[in-house]
């Protein structure tokens, strides 16, 4: 209605965020199925592969307002007479609008987030806040738009739009990425689990410990060696203590899986995992 190419960027933009809660909402209700016999580890992988469906569909959006606008700006610039018109005011008044609202509501979702570590809507919540970014952007381009009577202004504001939004989407991309290759975003996390098995007496030399994330949920598997002349007994009261000072120092544990090594079967040549040497 206003005539603003970078305003319907942003409201693209704002749609795609409309997108990421009606999945939100679709993804909250599967991982929260108990785990079964085709699906043992349950079903929190859910929320990154729909993240992933999302930032596709982010970057879709944004590569339609890139089209549109770039097409605009090559038009001007072979001296086209694209016969384009400087934005209404309403452009303004709906885009500062706009930039309030999402203020709100990246400042909700981020600490709700937080309180559910939950990849899904940390992803959301930022992509709110660059929206507030983004909005500021737009706003400030319609400024100098009006200001200078140079409808050309809008299309370059829109075209700067667009690319933000598809920066935006292979964030998201690259970070769900993370955790459907059985990886870890906080690589401290060895740190931490080397730290807790030293503090468990009888527990020596923790080695390949590998973790992945769940669902926002660490995943930890480890060796550890004790004494070889101690009674299973012993040696399953030492890793249930390490499973216990792990929990203490690692947020949001899913599962730990400890195996148990005589002092000194460690094999240098261990293909998998990480040694506290390398961390």
């Amino acid at each position: 209605m206003a005539g603003s190419i970078a305003v319907v960027g942003d409201g693209v933009d704002s749609a795609t965020d409309i997108a990421i809660s009606l999945v939100m909402v679709f993804t909250a209700s599967l991982i929260r199925r108990p785990p079964d016999k085709t699906h043992v580890y349950g079903y929190g992988k859910a929320e990154s592969i729909a993240a992933k469906v999302l930032s596709l569909l982010i970057f879709y959006a944004g590569a339609q307002v890139l089209l549109a606008s770039g097409g605009e700006i090559l038009d001007a610039l072979r001296g086209r007479d694209i016969a384009r018109e400087v934005p209404l005011p309403l452009a303004l008044h709906v885009t500062f609008l706009s930039i309030l609202a999402k203020l709100g509501l990246s400042a909700y979702q981020a600490r709700q987030a937080r309180r559910a570590n939950s990849i899904l809507l940390r992803a959301n919540a930022r992509n709110m806040l660059n929206d507030v970014y983004l909005s500021s952007c737009v706003l400030a381009g319609l400024v100098c738009t009006l200001a200078f009577d140079m409808p050309l202004l809008d299309s370059i504001t829109g075209l700067l739009v667009s690319l933000f939004i598809i920066r935006g989407s292979w964030r998201i991309f690259k970070e769900s990425s993370v955790e459907l290759m059985d990886g870890v975003n906080d690589e401290s996390v060895y740190a931490k689990i080397f730290e807790a098995v030293e503090r468990v007496p009888g527990a020596r030399n923790p080695h390949r410990a590998r973790s992945r994330q769940i669902g926002g949920m660490y995943m930890i598997a480890l060796d550890i060696e004790v004494d070889g002349n101690i009674t299973l007994r012993e040696a399953h009261a030492i890793t249930e203590a390490v499973e216990t000072s792990i929990k203490a120092a690692v947020e949001n544990v899913y599962d730990i899986v400890v195996h148990v090594e005589p002092s000194g079967h460690c094999s240098r040549d261990e293909k998998y995992g990480v040694d506290r040497f390398s961390t």
